[in-house]
């Protein structure tokens, strides 16, 4: 007699692969409450070093004491040599909340926090690497990547439309080779300078100008004429980007950041998409160069434009370098008068 078959093999399969889920759903959320624990454990043993550093007087040596003593007293358990102490004591140092500790810091791996501990001086960009390496599941070497690109400067500093102008591809492209600031300290003009003033100066010291746009940027033109029904309009400067394979208009501004500016640089790209762009170049990119920019201001300015835009900031020399730059040719044109003078015995 033919046995029957009590487990259909479809029904099985679904059955198994929800029970794998399942486990594994549990699996990373025990993980994560273990990580959890590990890390607030971590931050109290740490305070508890550093508050009887601050107030006791105890030097780095009781360190090296505490990890022998809790070695003999836990010797299955790691985490408890004087290197990882002194780890302890940075995170304690770096996050005096617990609640950011619990928020942010407690939910990722303690490899990624030693990682943020040893590469950046700053809270707020450890939490915003924190926050971004929990949104995107970042391992480790993908954290540490991400940080020696310096992806935060880069997701902090210009403000853009790119992600919903451009295909996602180009739009991570663009946003890598843009910078805020811009500095220009290479540049001699004086503190009441005029845009104009700073346009010819920065076509002056154009080779400076293009080692600090960064690789890619060719230079096409300044004051780049274009006409529109009969009108001329004069672009400040014009590029193109041979990586990005696109021109690239760039405004100048000495003041703070206004919504006009980007209305302005809307109309050419526009315009420079249809007289200059090529079958095979992507969208034109602009970016507006200004002394500030309100973040807010910026992306309601840009919020509906269908064309792709950056507003980034500048820095330009203070008064002591320019003054110091001044007393250097002074120097200098004393000791060019001193040559050839002969001196009498």
């Amino acid at each position: 007699m033919a046995k029957t078959n009590l487990l259909p093999e479809d029904g099985y399969r679904e059955l198994l692969e929800g029970l794998k889920q399942q486990i594994r759903t549990a699996q990373v959320k025990a993980a994560l409450s273990v990580n959890r624990e590990l890390i607030l454990l971590y931050w109290h043993i740490g305070r508890e070093i550093l508050s009887r550093q601050q107030t006791e007087g105890w030097g780095s040596k009781v360190i090296t004491r505490l990890a022998q003593d809790l070695k003999c007293e836990f010797p299955d358990a790691k985490g408890f040599s004087a290197r990882n102490l002194k780890y302890m004591r940075a995170l304690a140092d770096a996050y005096s909340d617990e609640q950011i500790v619990l928020r942010v810091i407690a939910q990722i791996p303690w490899g990624h926090n030693q990682t943020l501990l040893n590469k950046l001086d700053s809270q707020e960009q450890r939490l915003w690497y924190a926050t971004e390496t929990i949104k995107n599941g970042w391992s480790r070497p993908i954290l540490t990547a991400q940080i020696e690109t310096d992806l935060y400067q880069h997701e902090h500093g210009a403000v853009t439309n790119f992600e919903h102008t451009l295909p996602p591809t180009q739009s991570e492209l663009a946003r890598g080779v843009l910078k805020d600031p811009y500095n220009f300290e290479f540049l001699t003009i004086a503190k009441d300078a005029e845009t104009l003033d700073l346009k010819r100066a920065l076509v002056d010291h154009l080779r400076d100008f293009l080692l600090e746009l960064g690789f890619g940027f060719s230079f096409v033109g300044q004051n780049y004429h274009i006409s529109v029904d009969d009108q001329d309009f004069y672009l400040d400067m014009l590029f193109y980007h041979f990586r990005l394979r696109c021109f690239v208009v760039v405004q100048l501004e000495l003041g703070e950041f206004q919504p006009e500016h980007s209305g302005r640089m809307n109309f050419y790209l526009s315009a420079v998409d249809d007289q200059e762009r090529g079958e095979s170049d992507q969208p034109t990119i602009g970016i507006i160069l200004c002394k500030s920019k309100g973040k807010t201001i910026v992306d309601y300015s840009l919020r509906h434009l269908q064309n792709p835009i950056a507003v980034t900031t500048h820095k330009l020399p203070s008064a002591e370098q320019l003054q110091s730059e001044l007393d250097n040719a002074i120097q200098m044109i004393k000791g060019t008068d001193n040559i050839g003078e002969v001196t009498e015995c």
